[in-house]
């Protein structure tokens, strides 16, 4: 079924960090709202990452995220998809990232799993001219990893955050 994204980008000025992941799960959807399922391990890794409370509420989540300077999106405006299985995606419709990109100095782009790394890169790296770093899907689904496991590798952010992953350029 035809679903088109509705949850605004979060960022502002300040933000140096872009994360996408996909396009939003049927519980992101409902709830209006980034990792909105409860299982989705995404406020729980980043809030490990910065060595913070596990955001609850989602004024806390964009708190969070503003305080630290994490821009959040989905790669995909929309898409043909069943329910949220990422892997039926199809007949990809981008969304526009340049509105972020325009109004904020993003140092780095992350991907939130394997299906947000492919689009990104087949869509909007050229567009973009900035490489996304890949990073595991934080989503159930991806069993296979550790809440510890993902954290450390989600840890890379922090640097980029704090200016230490520039030189990496």
């Amino acid at each position: 079924m035809r679903e088109i994204h509705t949850i605004a980008p979060l960022y502002d000025k300040n933000s140096v960090v872009l994360i996408l992941g996909s396009f939003p799960s049927v519980k992101s959807r409902e709830g209006n709202f980034f990792y909105h399922h409860p299982q989705n391990r995404f406020w729980k890794v980043i809030a490990a990452v910065l060595g913070q409370q596990t955001p609850i509420t989602t004024e806390q989540k964009r708190r969070l995220l503003h305080d630290n300077r994490i821009a959040l999106w989905d790669v995909i405006k929309s898409c043909d998809i069943e329910n949220s299985s990422d892997s039926s995606i199809k007949n990809v419709e981008v969304n526009d990232l340049s509105v972020i990109l325009n109004a904020a100095d993003i140092k780095a782009i992350f991907t939130n799993g394997g299906k947000s790394s492919r689009l990104y890169k087949k869509y909007c790296q050229n567009v973009t001219g900035i490489e996304a770093h890949p990073l595991p899907s934080t989503s159930p689904a991806n069993a296979g990893w550790s809440l510890e496991r993902l954290t450390k590798e989600w840890s890379i952010v922090k640097d980029f955050i704090f200016d230490k992953g520039l030189d990496n350029k």
